[in-house]
């Protein structure tokens, strides 16, 4: 920013040799000219100092929020583990009446309760596999 500061004064020395009378329409008008300038840079160099200011907030942000996930949700590397009992099992199969896929519940379907299809509303009739321990990815259809 000092850059602009060294260009303005150079261009108000440039004015005051050349004599330019202040008093004249001319003169005002480049004096004037030259103070908006200044002014200009002022508000650069403001701006540029919230800008550095505003960075290192956001890094703090950051940094205090990878803390915070790290807590909340451990190591990003940790496995699900499929025993583990508060799992939930879904079952993906694909609606005889609109064709989705869809995601069940298998508790709710072991319970023997009606499930309606999400998209159309219509029942849908499953039949589970009697050996089926953990359905995670497992494609069951009509």
């Amino acid at each position: 920013m000092e850059y602009l500061y060294e260009r303005i004064a150079y261009l108000r020395g440039l004015a005051e040799g050349m004599k330019i009378d202040e008093t004249s329409d001319k003169g005002k008008l480049l004096s004037n000219i030259i103070e908006v300038l200044g002014d200009f840079a002022d508000a650069i160099n403001e701006l540029s100092e919230q800008q550095v200011e505003l960075d290192e907030y956001v890094e703090a942000l950051d940094e205090d929020l990878s803390t915070v996930e790290d807590e909340l949700f451990g190591e990003e590397d940790e496995e699900l583990d499929c025993d583990d009992e508060d799992d939930y099992d879904y079952i993906e199969v694909e609606c005889p009446h609109c064709k989705e896929f869809v995601y069940l519940d298998e508790a709710l379907l072991e319970d023997g309760e009606e499930v309606l299809c999400p998209n159309c509303h219509e029942p849908i009739e499953i039949e589970l596999e009697e050996d089926c321990c953990c359905c995670h990815g497992h494609q069951q259809e009509d």
